[in-house]
Formats: structure tokens, C-alpha cells, sequence
């Protein structure tokens, strides 16, 4: 699906463009959203509720829907996998979806029955899914779902600040390109007692299904992965 553009240009009397207004991203992912948000196992919670009153401000026709399955639940259900919660977000003609599978505080997927599990430590119990943490996934999955038009989606990113928009100037002539060896050097090491671990291992266990190469990678483009930091996001996606 196209992203849908809000972006328009005001032109002078002159026809050239002096200023752009900024589009729902820019506004939403602009906005600090620190003093909101909760730690809990090393990772970083937004408040719901906050994060919803915020967008309406920005965004009064903002809407979302819980999905629900053919017998009305607000849930996908498989033996295997668990259970799978999604909600759609539209703001301003355009509706972006999310899922979130139900977790327990040890993130793995919960069923409808306990079950158990083998680790390197010892067999480990899962409990079965209530519907208090069916409903807690679904709020959890709104504020991912708001994150994708730009609400505290710096948290997902392990950023410590939102990302502000600065005024256009002419651009100045480029600097020599930077060798990749050069590059690697100026990343900044990323491990498990570092101030930005706790977003980084949120955005490891939100996209575990990408697998533990694809994770490495994407976090490797910005940072240099300690070995701990790699055998804990081993550790986080099992």
C-alpha cells in the first residue's frame, strides 16, 4: 500500500516554495514521549493511553478498530502458536494494520493451556492465556500500530530523543565518502550495560520473527554488537 502524502508546499509570488507544512509523521514522531514509558524485563513500555490522548491532538480524526475472527474474538487463535492480536489505526484516509502475539513476562507466546519448555537452564513453565493478558496485548499492539505514523516509534528505533525537523538549507559541498572500515569505527558499541540496550532489546522481541541474522543486521547498521550483546538477543528471541 502507498503511503499517503500530507505534505503540501506554499509558493511565492515568485513560484519558487518557501516553506513546508509537515505531515502526520513529522508531527507525531516529533513529540517526547520519555516521561511516559515504562521498563519492565529490559524492555520500554509506552503508555496507551498516552500515546492514544496525544494523537488525537495531533490528529482529531484519528481512528482504530480492534480485528476480530468470525466468532467475534478480538483474537487469532493456533494450538501451536498461540494467540495472535491485531488492531488497525486510520488517520487521515489511510489505515496502517498491526500484530502482536500475547506474551508472558518471559516473552513467549502464551496458549490456552500451560505447557512447557527445554532451555540451557532447565524446563520452564508457560501459563495459559487470561483474558486480562489477551486485552493487555491489544493495548500494547495499538501503540506499535500508532509508532507506524511516527507516535514514540524512536523507542522501537533505541533512540533516546524523537527526531526533530530542522529548515532546509542550501547544502553545503560533500565531503569526501567515508570508507566502510571508517564507518564501523564511528558506530558506537552497543551492549547489554549500555543506557540504550533497553529500546534495542524492545525492538529485538516486537520483531523476532525476523530471525536472529536479520536482527543482528539491522541493529549492526547503526551499532557494533558486543558479543553479550548478541548472545542476549539470542536469548530474547527464543
Amino acid at each position: 500500500m502507498a503511503t499517503k502524502s500530507t505534505t503540501t508546499k506554499k509558493v511565492s509570488n515568485q513560484g519558487v516554495p518557501t516553506s513546508i507544512e509537515q505531515t502526520t509523521f513529522e508531527k507525531l514522531s516529533a513529540i517526547n514521549v520519555n516521561k511516559f514509558v515504562e521498563k519492565k524485563n529490559n524492555l520500554t513500555y509506552l503508555s496507551w493511553a498516552f500515546a492514544w490522548s496525544e494523537t488525537k491532538k495531533v490528529c482529531p480524526d484519528a481512528t482504530y478498530t480492534i480485528v476480530k475472527d468470525e466468532q467475534g474474538n478480538p483474537y487469532v487463535y493456533d494450538e501451536m502458536l498461540g494467540f495472535m492480536c491485531e488492531t488497525n489505526v486510520t488517520i487521515e484516509g489511510e489505515t496502517l494494520s498491526m500484530w502482536l502475539p500475547v506474551m508472558d513476562s518471559k516473552n513467549q507466546a502464551m496458549r490456552k493451556v500451560p505447557y512447557s519448555y527445554t532451555t540451557r537452564y532447565g524446563e520452564k513453565q508457560v501459563a495459559g492465556a487470561t483474558s486480562f493478558d489477551i486485552n493487555k496485548t491489544l493495548m500494547r499492539c495499538l501503540v506499535k500500530n500508532l509508532a507506524m505514523f511516527g507516535m514514540g516509534i524512536y523507542i522501537y528505533a533505541g533512540e533516546d530523543m524523537p527526531v526533530t525537523s530542522t529548515p532546509s538549507t542550501p547544502s553545503a559541498p560533500s565531503a569526501p565518502s567515508k570508507t566502510k572500515e571508517t564507518e564501523t569505527e564511528s558506530k558506537p558499541k552497543l551492549d547489554i550495560t549500555n543506557e540504550k540496550w533497553s529500546a534495542m532489546a524492545n525492538f529485538c522481541v516486537e520483531n523476532k520473527a525476523l530471525g536472529f541474522k536479520k536482527l543482528c543486521d539491522k541493529v549492526g547498521a547503526k551499532y557494533t554488537l558486543t558479543a553479550a550483546a548478541k548472545n542476549e538477543i539470542k536469548n530474547l528471541i527464543k
